[in-house]
């Protein structure tokens, strides 16, 4: 072989690896993208059960408010968790708002237990379904989502994904976490 195939080859076979590092690093970013839009939509999934719940508060705070007039602070709270997840912009604020949510339904249905006749009530019982079904879906959509970002997350932390997804700015996402607040069962004191 002379000197100036040896020369072709070496530059031929450095294009290669070349190309093939180019075709590696556009198939990362790709399938980080990619993992970017399930997540999005995962997150999407979640607003939706979370505006069903906001949707379906003020027919269960009706209802109630027949049964337990005297019971003013807890309705107070929860209009004003609804029009804080209403105005949220951002996931934080709409976790924040969600939680603020659960936690002041936590309190309402502890004051459902006062009232026998409440929990008989066929419109009650019907939204109680509703409720229930939804706080379901949206265990379900949380989970997925959580699902979603922890696979992207694994994916942008390892070799060689984690110096590409540095380069092109992929960043680690959000899980969504209910905060230990949220997690306490609501103290009613008689």
């Amino acid at each position: 072989m002379s000197k100036s195939t040896k020369t072709w080859l070496i530059i031929g076979a450095f294009i290669l690896v070349v190309i093939i590092f180019l075709g590696s690093c556009i198939g990362i970013r790709n399938n980080m993208v990619t993992m970017q839009e399930d997540i999005k939509n995962a997150w999407a999934q979640v607003e939706n059960q979370l505006q069903r719940r906001y949707d379906l508060i003020p027919n269960l705070v009706n209802t109630v408010k027949g049964y337990a007039k005297h019971e003013r602070e807890i309705f107070i709270q929860i209009a004003e968790a609804r029009a804080k997840l209403a105005g949220a912009g951002t996931y934080p604020d709409k976790v924040k708002a969600a939680n603020q949510i659960e936690s002041a339904l936590g309190r309402l249905l502890v004051i459902v237990e006062r009232y026998p006749l409440l929990k008989a009530d066929a419109n009650f019982r019907a939204l109680m379904d509703e409720l229930a079904g939804t706080e379901n879906r949206l265990a379900v959509e949380r989970k997925r989502y959580n699902d979603k970002v922890t696979e992207y997350n694994k994916y942008i932390k390892v070799i060689p994904n984690n110096m590409i997804a540095g380069m092109m700015g992929f960043s680690k996402a959000d899980l969504y976490e209910i905060p230990e607040v949220a997690k306490e069962t609501p103290k009613v004191e008689f």
